[in-house]
């Protein structure tokens, strides 16, 4: 017998729980310039819940080759990395409409 999800009923198999959770998020990218003129990359808009904000910090930060963390439901990275974010996210699954670049 194949497991059901608890929140749609659905088999485990054929469960779209997760899509349709990233695709009710507005996720915001915009550009932010802190102490002595350094770009910062912030990522706001993704839910604490539904998303593991520590390990999407981390292949983000891979991703990108920066440093950066992640506190109070955003996700800093330095450097300026508003296009990468936006493909890396696209490619995770996240619908484009949905990721504003500012």
């Amino acid at each position: 017998m194949a497991e059901v999800c608890t929140t749609c009923g659905l088999p485990k198999d054929l469960c779209v729980c997760g899509e349709i959770e990233k695709e009710q998020q507005r996720i915001r990218i915009r550009l932010e310039t802190r102490k002595f003129g350094r770009p910062t990359t912030v990522i706001d808009g993704m839910d604490e819940k539904t998303t593991d904000l520590q390990d999407m910090a981390h292949k983000l930060k891979a991703y990108c080759a920066c440093g950066g963390t992640h506190k109070a439901g955003l996700i800093m990275l330095q450097g300026d990395h508003r296009d990468r974010i936006r493909e890396f996210l696209i490619k995770s699954g996240y619908p484009a409409e949905n990721i504003e670049r500012q």
